[in-house]
């Protein structure tokens, strides 16, 4: 059985559907877009927005990203961070993914978690769900995953040198294709 650590969360509309596993053994919830007023309002001041619609979206153009409104906000305890990645079948099928995977939603942070995507399609791709490259974001689609995960604080150690290994100062791609 793991671990867990209640995290208070507050929904900005009744309707906000709660992040959840979907299946017992997951290590990743599903979040949703929550497309509402306020948000249209700061992304798109010139749009007349009247009442909440359910039916609204968000269409993104390849090479496009956006920030996806959840419509939650969480008190993280002092010591965690939620993790926000990509849902790999959005990925493979769609082309939409998290720009700055993992994005990290801090413990001292309050407002309301917002995800930020990239439809990662060239302008036409025979193989992406929509041959078009466009990756339609409906209001209620599952768009990314929280993780929760312990952060533990670094405490500096001051020293002439490190430790040898191996490896030793090899950069990026120094250990190899195979």
């Amino acid at each position: 059985m793991s671990k867990k650590v209640e995290v208070k969360i507050e929904r900005m509309h009744p309707d906000v559907v709660i992040p959840s596993y979907n299946h017992e053994d997951d290590s990743g919830m599903d979040v949703r877009a929550f497309f509402h007023d306020e948000w249209i309002k700061k992304t798109y001041d010139d749009l007349e927005v009247s009442e909440w619609d359910s039916n609204r979206g968000y269409d993104l153009f390849p090479g496009g990203r956006a920030i996806i409104p959840t419509g939650i906000k969480v008190a993280i305890p002092d010591g965690y961070e939620i993790q926000v990645r990509p849902r790999s079948g959005m990925a493979i099928k769609q082309g939409l993914t998290v720009l700055n995977t993992p994005g990290t939603v801090d413990a001292g942070y309050r407002g309301e978690i917002g995800i930020i995507v990239y439809n990662s399609n060239p302008s036409y791709d025979s193989k992406s769900y929509n041959s078009n490259g466009l990756v339609e974001i409906n209001h209620g689609d599952r768009i990314a995953q929280l993780v929760l995960q312990e952060v533990p604080k670094v405490e500096w150690v001051e020293v002439e040198s490190v430790d040898e290994t191996t490896r030793g100062d090899g950069g990026f791609g120094s250990t190899g294709v195979s």
